[in-house]
């Protein structure tokens, strides 16, 4: 390094010129830049030295203004097609490009070939060119980042428009940038850049709340977006082929395997649901037989008359494994034209079923049943409340419905005689209608939800048995006997919610497998799910089975098979469950959100960590338990007054404040 010569070296990746002006230890030179900045270099450090006469600092300006002419880039193209793969330093280049070597025309190569991203690469001193391929590779990608640049630009602008209020029809290019910003959503731990990106190029903070915000200011989610489904790997919209085939079967219907279904047009058919189901899947009615016994027919709707084994509409409900119930509504496990069309049990018109006719001793016990393929047309759509009314008032219009009820008052008896579990607590069902307003409805366990309940265990215990009988490979629920605390411990519990909370938390968990066993909640030997198949994957296999048995044919799955398909089937009816429960604690913390300013009538249900004053209370006017932290010293079965003090459903945080006064341990 001499005093006066120009060279060139690099203060964090940028290029400068600096002159030296004296020495620095051993090694080092002073090195003052075109801005009058000073700098201690080693010579390692100069990345290229200009010849020409001694400089001083304030001479590089217009040095630089002198090599500015020369700084034509797609020269360099025409250079690399001459030279033919040759290496060259600056100099020669200066002579390609300039035919010269002056000071400035070097200095304007070797800046030239500093700065190529494409045609040449730097090896020691000297300027390799690339090879033809490797130079076509390189424009290619130049061009798709510009193009990518330029898709970036209109993206935000779009986006800033929009904000502004105008209306914008996005473009394909888009989906990728928004699908972005929704996984950062959906998995807030995982660093998305290019969400992250976006929210900095539109003035945002870089979060996944941030990202929310956006998204809904956007409209492109719903402030109260479901984000437990989207987090979910259940489907939501049906694959197009699914839809044709759906199609297909509504304008011509296959032909019917069963040639010879039984025809109960003639019977009385009731089909008790609530006000708002679509899926209408069961259907009773009740005869008196020449012997003057009365013979209870359950009418199960009959999907399998359109799916067969394997077909689209079958792996889609498999996929699914069941219909998904929210407060915003529901997502069925079939096509809704299907599910709510010619698969349900419609009022006045005749409808495929499998009917399960059983006759009862006195006691409530099977005496005799019968299974058939059939056709039935549903006389009446009632309701739960309808029911209610008639049973109350005695309508003697409709003597059936009272028969009904006898009968399955005669099964709850049984049933609890063979040691079934009655556990009693209240449920709340919580509705969201199309305007986003919340309702929660406290459901009982009244007449009408008893006798459709009974008779539904009927057919699963004569559909279990039958296949037992048979020997048809079927999945069969069962349930541990659960043990619970001694009776003396028990009966120190206050009788009512806080008991039956207890018997709760002592219930093993129900399982599933094609080996028939006992279900000690419902007092069974055997049980098997069929009563719900437009809704549940597992009834649809059970359907699948029993109808090919019946009409003479081998059943389509093996144990094996089923055992397999309960496995998968158990795994998705549990996720879709947990997407459920934690959809209706979201609108439930919503609901309660709306209505902090009324107290609420809590009971004190059971304890999470005592020692910590963290317990789980009940609110009895909306069925919806939920934790909280006593400020007061509280024993189980107390009732208090409490108010909401916060709740943010998407933070999923409640708390509440307790009115001390108010506490009644007399009730």
């Amino acid at each position: 390094m001499e005093k006066g010569k120009l060279i060139e070296f690099k203060v964090q990746g940028e290029r400068r010129l600096g002159v030296p002006e004296r020495p620095e230890g051993k090694k080092n030179w002073i090195v003052r830049d075109q801005w009058g900045h000073s700098h201690t270099l080693h010579p390692r450090q100069v990345e290229y030295e200009v010849g020409g006469d001694p400089k001083r600092p304030q001479d590089i300006p217009l040095f630089l203004q002198e090599v500015d002419p020369y700084l034509d880039p797609s020269s360099l193209e025409v250079a690399w097609e001459l030279l033919e793969g040759e290496p060259v330093t600056p100099e020669d280049m200066a002579e390609v490009l300039f035919s010269e070597q002056s000071a400035v025309a070097c200095y304007a190569a070797y800046s030239l070939l500093a700065e190529d991203k494409i045609y040449f690469k730097q090896k020691g001193n000297q300027f390799e060119p690339r090879s033809p391929s490797q130079v076509a590779e390189i424009k290619h990608q130049q061009e798709v980042e510009k193009q990518r640049n330029q898709e970036k630009a209109a993206f935000i602008d779009r986006i800033k428009r929009r904000l502004a209020g105008e209306a914008i029809e996005w473009e394909n290019s888009d989906r990728a940038r928004f699908e972005a910003l929704e996984r950062y959503v959906l998995n807030p731990e995982q660093e998305v850049r290019l969400a992250q990106d976006t929210l900095g190029e539109v003035g945002r903070e870089k979060t996944p709340e941030a990202a929310f915000s956006l998204l809904v200011d956007l409209g492109l989610w719903s402030r109260h977006e479901n984000l437990f489904l989207r987090r979910s790997s259940y489907p939501v919209q049906f694959p197009q082929k699914v839809l044709d085939v759906a199609q297909q079967y509504l304008d011509s219907p296959p032909d019917d395997l069963e040639r010879d279904r039984l025809d109960l047009t003639h019977q009385k058919v009731y089909t008790i649901d609530d006000e708002s189901t679509k899926e209408i899947d069961d259907g009773l009615s009740i005869e008196t037989l020449p012997d003057g016994r009365e013979q209870i027919w359950i009418h199960i709707a009959d999907p399998t008359r359109l799916v067969q084994p394997e077909d689209e509409l079958d792996q889609e409900a498999r996929r699914r494994c069941t219909s998904l119930y929210l407060p915003t509504g529901m997502i069925p496990m079939f096509p809704a034209e299907l599910a709510t069309g010619p698969m349900s049990l419609r009022q006045g018109q005749v409808s495929p079923a499998v009917s399960f006719g059983v006759i009862l001793e006195d006691d409530g016990s099977i005496t005799d049943y019968t299974i058939a393929a059939s056709w039935v047309k549903p006389t009446y759509r009632l309701t739960y409340e309808d029911v209610d009314e008639m049973l109350e008032l005695g309508v003697t219009a409709e003597p059936e419905i009272a028969q009904l009820a006898h009968w399955a008052e005669k099964r709850k008896e049984w049933r609890k005689s063979q040691g079934s579990i009655n556990i009693s607590l209240p449920e709340a069902m919580v509705k969201v209608d199309e305007n986003e307003e919340v309702e929660i409805e406290l459901l009982e366990d009244s007449p009408s939800h008893q006798l459709v309940a009974e008779m539904m265990i009927l057919t699963g215990e004569a559909a279990g048995r039958f296949a037992v009988d048979n020997e048809i490979p079927l999945v069969f629920r069962s349930q541990p006997q659960p043990e619970f605390p001694p009776e003396e411990e028990l009966l120190q519990l206050p009788a009512g919610p806080v008991r039956c909370c207890a018997l709760r938390s002592c219930m093993p968990r129900s399982e599933m497998s094609t080996t028939p066993s006992s279900h000690a909640g419902l007092g069974l030997d055997v049980y098997a799910q069929v009563t719900s198949p437009i809704r549940r994957y597992v009834d649809l296999l059970a359907h699948f089975q029993l109808k090919a048995f019946l009409r003479g044919d081998s059943c389509p799955f093996s144990a094996e098979e089923m055992q397999e398909m309960a496995y998968s089937a158990a795994s998705g009816a549990y996720e879709a469950t947990l997407v459920e429960r934690q959809t209706r604690r979201y609108w439930a913390l919503e609901y309660l959100r709306r209505n902090s300013d009324q107290r609420w009538n809590a009971l004190v249900l059971r304890w999470l960590r005592e020692e910590d004053n963290l317990g789980i209370v009940l609110l009895e006017d909306l069925g919806l338990e939920l934790p909280h932290r006593f400020q007061n010293q509280v024993e189980l079965g107390d009732r208090l007054e409490m108010e909401v003090v916060v709740a943010d459903p998407h933070q999923d945080l409640l708390r509440f404040r307790e009115f001390t006064e108010e506490l009644n341990h007399a009730l």
